[in-house]
């Protein structure tokens, strides 16, 4: 989707790699179409029977980017396509079907477009509303765009309102997009490609209109064909030709059969006609005649060693001046045919460029509101009851499976109200409070503070006795469905200490530390305060005290090398620095090794 060709790999080389923190505490773009559709099919390849893979996918995905990830996402929904767009995805739809392309529905002139290529899938148009309902209800906002998501989405990142997008549409850095992020799974421990305008910009030395002009020239969502000879190299060796204010204009004029050009390779065939090459040594090869050189070797040939000279090897260039001139008018002419056979096969497409689609990409407004101003983000909290009646109906899950799922979602929006307000008094989910930091763990290469939560209502629950105690997973789902599906984040978990229910769940040690400072310096110092005594403890079971000086290698040699040998002899022997021997008899075998060591050798 988007630019046609090879254009994500024209891009690749420019791409940043960043890990999951990235996107903490900023705004993100979603297009949520995209993320439909992204993996439905890997959903359904893992479990055919798998019940509303969309609202699935789109639940797990939110909180796992608003929770794990620390993200604020925006999701942008698709509005009505444009005419253009709608013929061309019945064509590839005709491609991809194996039909004839030619058999399908044109517009006709002065007419508009052929109605039932507007139409869109009744199907998906039914999951895209089933999904926003869903997020609705999580409390993420969402918007419609006039046309395309990814337009919206990029209009919202150059004005600053988001500061990344996520699409697999490449045609949004033409739409106006700073920052796109291609492929994005909260559980990967490798990191995800990251596309900046200005990386872009400083590597391949293009620009927005540039970018617009490839797209015309190599195909794109509205146009899948392009210009026949144009590939994406060609697209861009051509777009360099001129700047970035005056490439669109270009390709209008070219596309009118403005091809002076050809002037410029009459004017060069004449120079290169008029250049004279300095006469070269057929034997050689180098500058002056042979008759001369059988008589007196060139200087080339004097340089290299020889008294007479040499004959030339295959391939020889010769590198004089003269020369380099009738190489570069070479060159010149070549690149100059080349631009004029490019320009012929532009002014031979019909209608070229398609203004419309090039209104389309420089549109300053995609959504149903005016300007930066008129638009308020909000993140709402979200409708537990709601959510958990909602999802009971769709996904025949139980009650207990969603509150447990949903749980991360709910504990980074305390964490953030907490270190916002510093309110200590404030609950998770009404019932909780914070207990204490159990420990810091690694998780999928991150690493998180294991929070311990304590149920604040006083309530009767069975005695569980301390031998029993231990980490209980909370309820799985009713349904028969497989649950290790991409971005599902970790529910929490139940510790049972003392006849008492605890949650444990995972959360970002930098918002921990922001919601409650005090705690972690706490557990921070406890733990080094164990970590101290471990050590000394070791220190003091493996190395016995003793006042005598670490033998050296020479005399730890000699040692080891007397009680080897007096070892053969039924006898442990110890080598004193002054050669006196004493015999060490019944020695406790059931000493440390360490210890019976430097019991040998001190």
């Amino acid at each position: 989707m988007g630019v046609g060709g090879s254009f994500w790999d024209l891009l690749k080389p420019y791409a940043r790699n960043e890990g999951i923190d990235f996107l903490r505490e900023k705004r993100v773009a979603v297009d949520l179409s995209y993320w439909i559709v992204q993996h439905d099919a890997v959903i359904r390849r893992r479990k055919p029977n798998a019940r509303n893979p969309h609202l699935r996918n789109t639940f797990f995905r939110t909180v796992a980017l608003f929770s794990k990830m620390g993200a604020y996402p925006v999701f942008v929904v698709d509005g009505e396509p444009s005419p253009l767009k709608s013929q061309a995805r019945i064509e590839r739809f005709f491609r991809m079907s194996g039909l004839d392309p030619s058999e399908l529905p044109k517009p006709v002139e002065g007419e508009g477009e052929v109605t039932p290529v507007r139409q869109r899938n009744r199907f998906f148009t039914k999951y895209v509303r089933e999904c926003m309902e869903l997020l609705k209800l999580l409390g993420m906002p969402v918007i419609e765009a006039h046309c395309e998501a990814e337009a919206l989405s990029a209009q919202l990142n150059r004005e600053g309102q988001v500061d990344a997008c996520i699409t697999a549409d490449s045609d949004a850095f033409l739409f106006g997009a700073k920052c796109i992020i291609k492929c994005l799974s909260s559980n990967s421990k490798e990191p995800f490609e990251c596309y900046n305008i200005s990386d872009i910009e400083a590597g391949l030395g293009l620009k927005r209109k540039q970018l617009i002009a490839i797209a015309l020239l190599v195909g794109n969502d509205h146009d899948l064909h392009g210009v026949p000879g144009f590939g994406v190299d060609n697209a861009v060796r051509f777009v360099r030709l001129y700047s970035d204010d005056e490439i669109l204009d270009r390709l209008s004029m070219i596309g009118k059969g403005d091809l002076d050009i050809e002037n410029g390779i009459a004017t060069s065939s004449t120079m290169f006609s008029m250049t004279v090459k300095s006469p070269h040594c057929t034997h050689c090869g180098h500058p002056g005649r042979k008759s001369v050189h059988i008589k007196i070797a060139c200087k080339q040939c004097v340089m290299n060693g020889s008294h007479t000279c040499m004959k030339k090897p295959s391939g020889f260039k010769c590198t004089c001046s003269s020369c380099g001139e009738v190489h570069k008018l070479k060159e010149h002419q070549r690149h100059e045919k080349w631009q004029v056979k490019m320009q012929k096969s532009i002014s031979a497409m019909p209608k070229f460029p398609n203004n419309e689609i090039i209104a389309l990409y420089l549109n300053d407004s995609y959504g149903y509101f005016d300007g930066k101003d008129g638009l308020m983000l909000k993140w709402d909290k979200p409708k537990v009851e709601h959510l958990v009646d909602f999802l009971s109906f769709h996904q025949n899950w139980e009650s207990s499976y969603i509150r447990q799922k949903m749980l991360p979602l709910l504990c980074t929006i305390y964490l953030r109200e907490i270190a916002s307000t510093q309110n200590d008094n404030l609950l998770l989910n009404d019932q909780y409070k914070f207990h204490s930091i159990m420990q810091q763990k690694i998780k999928h290469g991150h690493p998180f503070y294991l929070i311990k939560w304590m149920r604040d209502a006083i309530c009767t629950i069975h005695s569980v006795s301390n031998e029993q105690a231990e980490l209980l997973p909370l309820q799985s789902p009713g349904s028969d469905e497989s649950i290790d599906l991409l971005d599902e984040p970790d529910g929490p978990t139940i510790l049972v200490d003392d006849g008492c229910f605890f949650l444990l769940t995972d959360e970002n040690m930098d918002l921990v530390r922001a919601a409650f400072p005090k705690e972690v310096d706490r557990f921070l110092e406890l733990k080094k305060s164990r970590c101290k005594n471990k050590v000394e403890t070791s220190i003091r079971l493996a190395s016995p005290i003793s006042t005598e000086v670490q033998l050296s290698i020479k005399r730890f040699y000699h040692s080891t090398k007397a009680v080897a040998q007096d070892h053969e002899k039924g006898s442990f022997i110890d080598s004193s620095p002054c050669g006196k021997r004493e015999k060490l008899t019944n020695l406790d075998k059931n000493l440390p090794k360490s210890v019976r060591r430097r019991l040998l050798f001190d």
